[in-house]
């Protein structure tokens, strides 16, 4: 059974809720992410260093505002994300939403458990054949903190944060010092070429599936203004920090994979430890917000015996090649999670005026098609649009399910006493 304040399947009672710090940390740890620099190097190969700055700026202020939007939701209702699913999709319509969050989490475990145990094999010069019996053993390994629970999560970031932000802040001061200072910075020219649009679509899609998800948290806020502020800190700093200090390294050394940048820089020890312990933090939660969705697709209270299989098929998908597969499934992201968010938010404060009926108190209709319609109107237009498909996804969808909500004149549930902000 789940252990005490994980509520997979009910409401996160008063009593379990968090302060900022705790809060906080958890998202940051969240949001530290190797993945993220990644997609960071992708930006600093194609943009010069103010262009490169601005775009950054942009895109994770947009992430940090989704995610605070959502964390106000979840800490006014107590909800999780896929809770929310079921009011807006339906109770059989919500499978969709734990099916697509519950991927795209996994999608992100499989790479994180690839690259930890290709990027260890080439560090410690081990042969091949070592490859992915490590990924049997960090992927299933990962899966204890969140087992644990969010207690475990909470300890974890606490002395893992602090070490990566040190670790970034060297990293990005040894690089500015190989290049000449600002100025050599300011000179660099790139070397490939993307859109706008699309970088800010990457930008936002590296933690569009996080940002949607994180309420698995933000909804354990003793307030509104605490889940709010907890979300804006650490996805426009946290976030925003992993995608400056990858483009900002992979400018200056013309490569966007942040660990051989490390190793060119003489910091191999530490890009191990950074590695592993990053890895490690973000894993936990990322393999957690996995097992949430598996239970409520399966309508099970078993978060531990979900997260132990969801972390056996995360290590079948990164033997299956799952490395390669990061920008594309970046882009995919920015395409079909957001929509999803657009739809809860339409059905929060459209439809139930910014206060949900208790779940147990509703008799909810198998499927909402209004709200898969929606979703599918705005994850089909953020898919072909040449703009930034996050933002487009989430306005179509919201727009659309106001408009079929007018249409079909369903009724909306009055409020009640509302929570301070």
């Amino acid at each position: 059974m789940s252990s005490p304040g994980d509520f997979p399947l009910s409401e996160a009672p008063r009593s379990a809720r968090k302060g900022l710090l705790s809060i906080s940390m958890v998202l940051f740890s969240f949001t530290f992410f190797t993945g993220t620099m990644f997609a960071g190097g992708k930006l600093g190969m194609a943009f010069n260093f103010v262009d490169m700055l601005w775009i950054a700026a942009i895109g994770n202020t947009l992430l940090a505002l989704y995610a605070a939007a959502l964390a106000l939701i979840a800490s006014r209702s107590g909800l999780n994300t896929v809770l929310m699913g079921r009011l807006c999709f339906g109770e059989a319509g919500s499978r969709l939403s734990d099916f697509l969050l519950g991927f795209a989490e996994l999608g992100w475990y499989a790479w994180g458990t690839a690259t930890v145990a290709i990027v260890l094999v080439k560090m410690l010069g081990l042969a091949e054949g070592f490859t992915l019996p490590l990924m049997v053993f960090f992927g299933m390994g990962f899966s204890i903190t969140a087992i644990i629970g969010y207690k475990g999560l909470d300890v974890l970031s606490r002395v893992s944060v602090p070490l990566m932000f040190v670790l970034l802040i060297v990293s990005m001061y040894i690089a500015t010092q190989h290049v000449g200072g600002f100025s050599g910075l300011a000179a660099v020219i790139p070397q490939q070429t993307m859109t706008v649009s699309a970088a800010i679509t990457m930008v936002f899609g590296t933690f569009a599936s996080g940002a949607t998800q994180a309420t698995n948290w933000t909804r354990l806020s003793r307030s509104g203004r605490i889940a709010v502020t907890a979300s804006v800190v650490s996805f426009l700093l946290g976030n925003g920090l992993m995608i400056v200090a990858g483009a900002w390294c992979a400018m200056v050394y013309q490569q966007a994979d942040i660990v051989e940048v490390m190793m060119l820089q003489g910091l191999s020890f530490a890009a191990v430890v950074m590695l592993c312990l990053n890895l490690w933090t973000i894993q936990g939660p990322t393999i957690y917000n996995v097992a949430a969705a598996t239970c409520h697709l399966v309508r099970s209270e078993r978060r531990r015996t979900m997260t132990l299989l969801a972390a056996a098929v995360g290590v079948l998908l990164a033997m299956g090649g799952m490395y390669e597969m990061l920008i594309p499934f970046l882009v995919l992201l920015g395409s079909v999670i957001p929509p999803i968010g657009g739809v809860i938010m339409a059905d929060f404060w459209f439809r139930h005026r910014g206060k949900y009926p208790a779940l147990a108190s509703v008799q909810l209709p198998r499927y909402n098609l209004a709200g898969l319609t929606a979703y599918a109107v705005g994850a089909l237009l953020a898919y072909l649009s040449p703009w930034i498909a996050p933002l487009v996804g989430i306005g179509a969808s919201a727009i659309v399910y106001i408009v079929l909500l007018k249409l079909s004149r369903q009724p909306a549930v009055l409020p009640t006493v509302q929570e301070p902000l």
